[in-house]
């Protein structure tokens, strides 16, 4: 889904508050809504957006909602884009 290593996970949720698995017996983690919206928004900003992670952290306290707004319209412009490449390829 978010295409990162699980190492990378376990980081994220070190550092980033909100993100709060639940984990069965087992001990495997299964996230939320909520926490799955935060990975998501973790990602953006530290690999689109070039943010360091004291950066990301910040930011997400003060811009969460902007952040969210932004990342979805980028997601939405791939999207197209790669729709148009698929159509351009068919002709």
């Amino acid at each position: 889904m978010l295409d990162v290593n699980q190492s990378t996970l376990r980081y994220w949720e070190k550092e980033f508050e909100g993100i709060h698995p639940y984990r069965n017996r087992k001990g495997t983690r299964f996230y939320h809504t909520e926490d799955v919206e935060t990975l998501r928004l973790v990602k953006y900003l530290l690999k689109e957006k070039g943010f360091t992670i004291a950066g990301a952290r910040d930011y997400l306290k003060t811009n969460r909602s902007h952040a969210l707004k932004n990342m979805d319209i980028v997601e939405t412009l791939k999207n197209i884009k790669e729709f148009l490449i698929q159509l351009r390829n068919n002709l």
